[in-house]
């Protein structure tokens, strides 16, 4: 899908570099190739745990075009598994349901533990016949998906041969546990007072994580919020190959006095205008400041189309206090202006990627650091590594 030549001059450095080629933004088959050497080998983040099933439920999710489930047992434990029966290949899961002990294929009602395990094969042998010595049970249960639980988010590795999660997250918890503590960051995820919000864009997914990589078109695209953290006030973050962005020295803490937002003890005094804002390749975008955070993810709905679902965090459960409701409502319109403002950025970008005058284009050497290191990072998903080029299975 690129080639060696299109990988050498993404790879040059930020100064000399050409982008992705326009294909990688209007080629349905090329977001078919991203499914499979792009998502599937790393972490991507499926959905908040908050839209995740109540125990003893199962709900189907849609992920590039590949039908998933997520089952939580009564005991509340959650897994996520292909949503397709392992005798035809039908559709288990159609809408969130009750599991009453297992799941029930409605073709030929083969049904499976809430684990996975296959234990009912009605018929299998003929009228009255459920099991049969030459057909073993065991090896056609559901097929698991690898997932994790971090900071209220869900994340899926579709090929099994990630790395552990916690290395796979490791800098990035160690750079932000320096501002907040050890082990804050994942209790914050569970205390918020909004349901996730989304927004629906007509652009690729990569171009709304490229945006959020940089603060280059802050003035332009954000002049309110330009007035309060300038463009000078910023600046670039590139950590290990799975994280980029940027970060400000001039965030305002929310509300007055009275009404102020709790902030993470641990946070340093000397850094408490501090604010950093992280793209976790491949779909997840973060936010971090003393007093909140927020998380968005990138769902890839087609080659020019993507979902964005956020949702704020807050940082202990007295943020969740009704006399704080203003201030809540305050930081929820103020970001939502925020994310709508790079709706027509992101959208124009896109349109502009029709245009055979446009080859990539050209990085500045000094504010498209962030963005330049996505670019890499995906088009190093395409080179001849082993470990990419396993198939789903």
């Amino acid at each position: 899908m690129l080639s060696s030549d299109m990988i050498t001059a993404i790879n040059l450095d930020t100064a000399n570099a050409t982008g992705m080629p326009n294909k990688a933004y209007t080629d349905a088959d090329f977001l078919l190739a991203e499914r499979e050497r792009v998502f599937a080998p790393n972490w991507a983040c499926l959905a908040f745990e908050s839209s995740m099933p109540q125990p003893g439920h199962a709900k189907p999710f849609n992920f590039i075009g590949l039908p998933l489930m997520a089952a939580r047992d009564d005991d509340g434990e959650l897994r996520i598994f292909h949503n397709v029966c392992s005798h035809r290949g039908q559709i288990l899961v159609h809408g969130e349901c009750r599991m009453r002990g297992g799941l029930k294929c409605p073709y030929h009602a083969w049904n499976y533990a809430p684990n996975g395990e296959l234990r009912g094969t009605p018929h299998i042998g003929g009228t009255g016949v459920h099991e049969i010595a030459q057909f073993d049970r065991s090896k056609h249960g559901l097929k698991r998906v690898r997932s994790a639980i971090w900071m209220g988010m869900v994340f899926v590795n579709l090929s099994g041969t990630a790395e552990a999660f916690d290395d796979y997250i490791a800098p990035l918890k160690a750079r932000w546990e320096a501002f907040c503590g050890d082990g804050e960051l994942a209790k914050v995820g569970a205390i918020t007072r909004c349901e996730p919000q989304c927004m629906t864009l007509d652009t690729n997914w990569k171009l709304a994580v490229e945006n959020f990589c940089e603060s280059y078109h802050l003035p332009w695209v954000h002049p309110e919020l330009n007035r309060v953290s300038r463009l000078s006030d910023h600046y670039n973050i590139t950590l290990n190959h799975n994280f980029a962005g940027q970060g400000s020295n001039a965030y305002t803490r929310s509300g007055e006095t009275d009404s102020q937002l709790p902030a993470f003890t641990n946070w340093p005094v000397e850094k408490i205008k501090q604010a950093e804002y992280i793209a976790f390749y491949p779909n997840l975008l973060l936010g971090i400041h003393a007093d909140h955070a927020f998380a968005m993810i990138v769902e890839p709905l087609a080659h020019n189309r993507s979902a964005e679902y956020w949702q704020l965090f807050y940082i202990d459960e007295s943020a969740t206090s009704d006399h704080l409701s203003d201030t809540h409502e305050s930081l929820l319109g103020f970001w939502r202006d925020v994310f709508a403002e790079d709706i027509d950025a992101v959208e124009g970008m896109q349109r502009g990627r029709s245009s055979p005058g446009f080859g990539g284009g050209a990085f500045s050497a000094v504010m498209d650091v962030p963005t330049h290191h996505f670019h890499r990072w995906v088009a190093n998903c395409f080179t001849d590594n082993a470990a990419q080029e396993r198939s789903l299975s």
